[in-house]
């Protein structure tokens, strides 16, 4: 259920609302004269979504090149690629 207050409650009941975004890790809606004017959340949760969306966004990205061309890739070939690719990284001197 979300957690809706007034932007009132920001700065007279801050305390609560920082340990109400922590605790929960869900952020809390507040109101400007009855209407949505801000969120806030921890930089936990903040984080977390940018990284959820960030893996949305590379996701989108991987299903429209998969329909652009028939070329698959097995398990096998991924992880070798990969591991030569951190083999590569880890001999190069900066």
């Amino acid at each position: 259920m979300p957690h809706i207050r007034p932007v009132s409650d920001l700065r007279n009941n801050f305390a609560d609302i920082s340990r109400v975004v922590h605790e929960t890790a869900e952020p809390v809606f507040l109101t400007k004269n009855g209407y949505g004017d801000m969120v806030v959340m921890s930089i936990e949760a903040y984080e977390r979504k940018l990284f959820e969306s960030e893996i949305y966004f590379k996701l989108k990205e991987a299903e429209l090149e998969a329909k652009s061309t028939d070329k698959r890739f097995s398990h096998e070939e991924v992880f070798a690629n990969l591991r030569a690719k951190l083999a590569e990284s880890t001999h190069r001197t900066p």
